[in-house]
């Protein structure tokens, strides 16, 4: 048997840890004196603190690392799927933290030459387009940011086997509108759609008309950055919102490499009316 001390000491973990795992149930002292109250840890437990603390290095968290203990099928089928899982997150961290760096540079690089940190936007093109009626086969939900890449696989494939049962063709990339009025950590409120040739049943008609069109070359860290500099020229030549915003996968964000995605930005507008048009009305 280990001390509370001896077993800390190997593990690498301090007591007070170890006391908190005891309480969640993460892991138990083998024996606890009854007189004293000292904990004691049985030599086997030492491989249990050792899987834990594997497990923490590759950022589960104590609560996903416990279910994988308690797993009701073998746990090492349990297990496999969630490094496979885990792998996806970590692979998409890094590549979050090298489109920071890169970002990082050329702000350094820009300030070096004298120029604002922000002028970056001024790249941003908008085109003022007009995009014609089409018939879509979407779903429309609730979706939170983090489930977001697992709702775009569900979503778009389930309404391309609708498609494919209903015999419709496919008349162009798949969107996502997004018809939320604010930004909410609770969830968007989106409708994924795939435009297609045909008009029948299950189909809807969508009729974005006059809008604001920028093209993303790249990862989507710069989405903000088109939608405010889309509203900044709406606002300079006298545009106004008229439907909910959209934007179309022209690479597939399931399939492509963050610097070979392609998306589409749409911001549907009207012109201002002025107090002269008013009274013209």
């Amino acid at each position: 048997m280990l001390s509370i001390g001896e077993f800390s000491n190997i593990c690498q973990v301090s007591t007070k840890t170890l006391r908190y795992y005891a309480e969640i149930g993460l892991i138990l002292p083998d024996e606890i004196n009854p007189e004293n109250g000292y904990r004691y840890y049985s030599i086997e437990q030492l491989k249990r603190m050792l899987f834990i603390n594997r497990l923490k290095s590759y950022n589960f968290s104590l609560e996903e690392i416990r279910a994988i203990l308690d797993a009701k099928k073998p746990q090492d089928e349990k297990l496999y799927v969630e490094l496979i899982r885990k792998k996806r997150e970590l692979k998409k961290m890094v590549q979050e933290l090298r489109d920071t760096q890169d970002r990082l540079n050329k702000d350094i690089l820009t300030l070096e030459q004298g120029r604002s940190i922000m002028s970056y936007m001024e790249n941003i093109d908008v085109s003022l387009v007009e995009v014609p009626m089409m018939y879509l086969v979407s779903i429309r939900k609730n979706v939170r940011e983090c489930e977001f890449e697992e709702e775009y696989a569900n979503c778009f494939g389930r309404i391309f086997e609708k498609i494919e049962d209903l015999g419709l063709t496919t008349a162009a990339p798949p969107m996502a509108l997004f018809h939320s009025a604010e930004f909410s950590p609770a969830g968007l409120d989106m409708e994924f759609a795939v435009p297609v040739k045909e008009h029948a049943a299950g189909t809807r008609d969508f009729c974005p008309g006059l809008c604001l069109k920028t093209t993303l070359y790249g990862s989507y860290s710069e989405l903000s950055s088109v939608y405010t500099r889309q509203r900044e020229w709406a606002e300079k030549e006298g545009y106004v919102s008229s439907s909910a915003v959209f934007e179309v996968y022209v690479a597939n964000p399931s399939q492509a490499q963050e610097d070979s995605l392609i998306t589409e930005i749409y911001y549907p507008v009207s012109k201002r009316l002025t107090i002269k048009d008013n009274r013209l009305r």
